[in-house]
């Protein structure tokens, strides 16, 4: 008889797996991730990605001032960002180099 735990690790991983899919899909389709359009994200993609990160373009800084940041924030510990080759702590640090607010416990 097969272990009832493996089939729940198989299971997750298939879940987790489609989420990814899912927002791999909306974000490169040009969908809005948190009120930010595929050239919002394009344009900030530059200043969040290692090794050599840039400051964030007047491009950014638009695109980021009129996202939803507590949205963004939830994302701050998903396996959705390095996927997408994104650094979290570099993504986080993008509100206060464009002169923005970052939501609290953000």
């Amino acid at each position: 008889m097969p272990m009832r735990g493996s089939k729940v690790g198989v299971l997750s991983m298939v879940v987790l797996g489609l989420l990814l899919i899912v927002e791999f899909a909306a974000v490169s389709s040009g969908l809005s991730l948190c009120n930010m359009n595929d050239d919002g994200l394009t344009s900030c993609k530059p200043s969040v990605t290692q090794p050599n990160p840039v400051e964030p373009s007047t491009s950014c800084c638009e695109a980021l001032s009129g996202a939803d940041l507590q949205c963004l924030c939830s994302y701050r510990n998903s396996f959705l960002l390095p996927s997408l080759g994104i650094d979290p702590e570099l993504a986080l640090a993008l509100p206060t180099k464009c002169n923005l607010t970052s939501p609290p416990n953000c």
